[in-house]
């Protein structure tokens, strides 16, 4: 499996919005959408900081380069509709989504006992 963890920054005055995505995104849709793009973990937390608020993601497939482009690519309503508000509360275009951005693992630590 592939994890990667990334960020993106909530627009200026779209946090409430954000939240209101965060509720309306999730169920049926949603897992199925995820189950496409071969994602099988994400997690998506508010980070608050003096520069702004961010949506900090934890993503873990199979194949991320071929989950991102799923995404990016599918014209399932879903998909197109969950696009529509990543372009609108983040700024992020279906181009960005093409493939994760680089990383660098600084820090894995995994523990099988826990």
């Amino acid at each position: 499996m592939e994890c990667i963890v990334w960020s993106a920054p909530i627009l200026p005055g779209k946090l409430e919005a954000w939240k209101a995505f965060a509720e309306e995104g999730k169920g049926e849709d949603y897992d199925r959408s995820r189950k496409r793009m071969g994602v099988v973990r994400e997690v998506v937390s508010l980070m608050q900081t003096p520069e702004g608020d961010f949506a900090c993601i934890f993503q873990e497939a199979k194949d991320l380069a071929k989950a991102f482009r799923v995404i990016a690519q599918s014209d399932d309503p879903y998909d197109v509709w969950f696009r529509d508000q990543i372009l609108e509360l983040h700024g992020l275009t279906p181009e960005m989504l093409q493939g994760p951005p680089p990383a660098i693992v600084a820090v894995d630590y995994h523990n099988d006992e826990g």
